[in-house]
């Protein structure tokens, strides 16, 4: 601790800037960085080497070797290059490799070296080659920026929704420009390029010179350039050794350094620190390393080896051969602390913990100066702060237990901010890990956020270290410890070593019943992997059915299938797998595979019920089911036929059917019908008035009001009507027609057979009481009073009663008295009730 500042440079009076190691490489590489093509990704990410792909001098057999190493220089994978030439590496945002080839082919690896799919820029880059390519993240995702033989710029903005864009050509551009950078500005990207003394500003539309402001008019050409990792600073070096800095959207500038090198740098890149004021550039060349701020002065540092520089949101990562180091900014509160003869609150508290471990007074007399200028929480806060940039766990600890020192003296003080560091601090020192490689700094790990970085350490297949960090930071299971889980199931499934009973019941060993966890998705991985019978066993262990059904399918296992789906219940299940049946079978073999299962051929049958009548038939066919086939011809002669042949061609097929089936009411019903059809057509044709499809009773009904009594009298010989049928049938026509002669006639052509009392009601019905009373006095005496009643004799109605003695009905006819109208009938009747009573 007491040379904690020995690495600190200072870059004017305002800024502090430190240089330290994170990782001695394990990689041992033989060739040089610049015999390679090399990406790194931000964010502490792997780094990828393609070698031999730069030599001009190839063996005939040789080929490029691409490697991929964690930060540390841990080897992760490697394969031999078969593909076509390689221009530039690139990582996305989700770590995976891009390899754009010189036809403007882009291919896409994991981390594993292994190929997930690839793209083309578009034939016009096949035709004129790519010379250049840079990968740029912004807020849309991951894109591509390409320059063609051709002087042309293409670029997408999203490589996972490819949309090619090509940009304006740069008037009179007869040669590759001297250096360019991918801008982006308001949402949309933009290309700058720099071509001797000239500035080109590429948009969609249009391509405009540009001249930043408040540069050298000897300034020189530009021979490199450089975006800020937010893209809102830009950095131009010229061939004089003049550094200009400035916005992105060139309206201001920053500053302008000159230095004694004019040869163009081998990289350029920021080095800035969130919130923070001031802007610095670090260039590099072969053995030099320079860092230019708004100061005249600058930092210089030598390299021993070839270098390249990864451009972070707080620094600049920077390997070599043999190391692995971080550049970046002392943060204020670090600055603030460790500064030589620094009297602030958290340098005090720091030297006062340190003290009271020594048990020295000293301790309580730092103590009271930061407590009587009131800024112990203040202190305790800068101690908090400084930890979370500590790259040193001895350095986080110092400043850890003099904050908790600080804190024991205030009353009120939020343990949040401490225990959230903490914890942040012992994830962080964990991937941090020479095994891991995964350098982090505390801003870094803010800005990734915990999901994502879980999200790496599956990816690196890490996922002892993801459940650990899941578990210790209490994450939800359905966030942390069951999604690892299920990115395990799906790497185990892909391991060939193993059977598919074990590797099974390892997976299902290991999840259980966790929540969140779906089986069918490992199991799909199993299948894509071409381990079908594990993925059979897997789905075995998945409970929702909705699930295991249409991975089946997929697999071709459709009788598994529907065997799933009809124990589910889930009658949508079966319909799914019966209709995907139907197209994926002959129709024999379908009918067959129906058979088998009875509730699958009933719901099918029901499906064709609406939608296929004629499939129906064959289902009915193949059964021999002879009463449904007579059912279908029924139904089909109604809903299809039109034409009264085609009609009773049906209907005679339904008896056919029927006899088969030896149901002989249905064959005798159906004989009916078609005699009926055929008796309404004749009666439709003679009468010109329709009768077909009406029923018997209609049709009989129908005659009778249209005065056709012989023809009704017909119909009730030819079909047997019940006489009493018959007799409601046509005194309710009669007395609809109001035929009343044509009905007194037909009551005395013979003994009605359901007495006279209907005649009675259907005249009252009709509004007819003359009429109805010739009916009333030809009632039987049971229902005389009834009658009387109806045709509102209420004397005759209560002598008649009194006659039989019959309680019942006096008080029936008492009901229907009002005492102002029929006071004598009512004296009468209670008389009779009085003397029955005394009897």
């Amino acid at each position: 601790m007491a040379c904690y500042t020995a690495n600190w440079d200072p870059l004017g009076e305002e800024a502090f800037y430190r240089k330290f190691e994170l990782y001695s490489m394990a990689w041992n590489l033989k060739e040089d960085l610049r015999d390679c093509l090399v990406a790194a990704a931000p964010y502490g990410g792997p780094i990828a080497l393609l070698k031999n792909n730069l030599r001009k001098e190839k063996s005939p057999g040789s080929r490029p070797l691409l490697e991929i190493y964690s930060a540390s220089g841990v080897p992760l994978a490697s394969v031999l290059w078969k593909s076509g030439q390689v221009v530039q590496l690139g990582w996305t945002a989700s770590e995976d490799l891009l390899c754009i080839q010189e036809d403007g082919t882009v291919l896409i690896y994991n981390l594993f070296c292994e190929f997930k799919r690839h793209f083309s820029m578009g034939n016009e880059v096949l035709q004129n080659h790519v010379r250049e390519a840079k990968v740029f993240h912004t807020e849309y995702g991951t894109g591509v920026a390409i320059l063609t033989g051709a002087h042309r710029f293409s670029l997408t903005t999203n490589i996972d929704n490819l949309k090619l864009r090509r940009m304006p050509e740069v008037p009179g551009l007869q040669k590759l420009p001297s250096c360019w950078a991918v801008l982006s500005q308001d949402r949309v990207t933009i290309i700058l390029l720099a071509v001797g003394q000239d500035l080109y500003l590429l948009d969609n539309t249009s391509c405009s010179v540009v001249t930043p402001p408040g540069i050298s008019p000897h300034a020189g050409a530009y021979v490199q350039m450089a975006v800020s990792f937010n893209y809102c600073h830009l950095a131009l070096f010229t061939d004089t050794g003049s550094i200009w800095m400035g916005t992105s959207s060139l309206k201001e500038k920053l500053g302008e350094f000159s230095c004694d090198f004019r040869a163009p740098p081998r990289q350029m890149v920021w080095c800035t620190r969130p919130r923070s004021k001031q802007r610095a550039v670090v260039v590099a060349w072969d053995r030099r390393l320079l860092v230019a701020g708004n100061s005249k002065e600058c930092i210089q540092f030598v390299l021993d080896e070839d270098s390249y520089l990864v451009p972070e949101l707080d620094g600049v990562r920077i390997f070599s051969r043999t190391t692995h180091e971080f550049l970046h900014e002392i943060p204020e509160a670090s600055e603030e602390i460790f500064k030589i003869a620094s009297m602030a609150p958290g340098a005090l508290l720091l030297e006062a913990q340190r003290e009271y471990e020594k048990e020295s007074q000293k301790a309580d007399e730092y103590l009271r100066e930061i407590k009587d200028q009131n800024l112990l929480s203040e202190a305790a806060r800068q101690c908090i702060e400084a930890a979370g940039y500590e790259h040193e766990p001895e350095t986080q600890k110092s400043l850890l237990r003099a904050a908790s020192f600080g804190k024991c003296f205030l009353d009120k003080f939020s343990p949040e901010s401490f225990v959230r560091t903490c914890r942040d601090l012992r994830v962080l020192n964990a991937i941090r890990d020479y095994q891991i490689g995964i350098p982090l700094t505390f801003a870094q790990y803010k800005q990734l956020t915990i999901e994502v970085l879980l999200d790496r350490l599956v990816l690196r297949r890490l996922y002892p270290l993801a459940i650990k960090i899941c578990e210790y930071l209490r994450l939800s299971e359905f966030q942390g410890v069951s999604r690892i889980l299920a990115h395990w199931a799906c790497y185990k499934v892909q391991q060939k070593d193993k059977s598919d009973e074990e590797v099974a019941h390892a997976v299902n060993q290991k999840l259980g019943d966790t929540p969140g966890i779906s089986y069918s998705e490992i199991a799909a991985r199993a299948y894509d992997c071409g381990r079908t019978e594990l993925a059979i066993k897997l789905l075995e262990y998945e409970p929702r059915s909705g699930e295991q059904v249409p991975l089946l399918l997929k697999m071709k296992k459709s009788q598994l299938a529907l065997n799933k789906a009809i124990e589910s219940g889930d009658t949508d299940l079966v319909y799914t797998v019966v209709l995907h049946l139907k197209n994926e079978l002959n129709r024999g073999t379908f009918f067959m595979t129906l058979q088998k299962q009875p509730v699958a051929l009933s719901l099918y049958r029901q499906f064709c019920k609406h939608q296929e009548l004629e499939t129906l038939k064959d289902l009915y066919n193949q059964d021999d089911d002879h009463q449904e086939l007579g059912n279908f011809h029924v139904h089909s002669s109604y809903s299809s036929e039109k034409r009264i042949e085609g009609r009773v061609a049906a209907l005679q097929n339904a008896v056919d059917e029927y006899y088969k089936a030896k149901n002989e009411f249905a064959a005798k019903a159906t004989e009916d019908q078609i005699k009926l059809l055929r008796m309404q057509r004749r009666l439709q044709d003679d009468l010109d008035k329709p009768y077909v499809d009406y029923s018997l009773h209609d049709t009989v009904y129908g005659l009778v009001l249209d005065g056709n009594h012989k023809r009704a009298e017909q119909l009730y010989r030819e079909f047997r009507i019940p006489d009493k049928r018959f007799w409601w049938l046509k005194i309710g026509a009669l007395a609809e027609r109001e035929d009343w002669e044509e009905m007194e006639k037909f009551s005395k052509s013979k003994k009605s057979p359901i007495g006279y009392l209907p005649f009675v009601e259907i005249c009252m019905k009709h509004h007819n009481r003359h009429e109805a009373k010739k009916y009333a006095a030809r009632v039987t005496p049971e229902q005389r009073v009834k009658a009387h009643i109806l045709v509102g004799e209420l004397d005759q109605a209560a002598d008649a009663a009194i006659e039989h003695k019959n309680e019942n009905e006096m008080n029936l006819v008492l009901s229907k008295c009002t005492a102002a109208t029929d006071s004598s009938v009512g004296e009468k009747i209670n008389r009779a009730k009085a003397q029955i009573l005394k009897k």
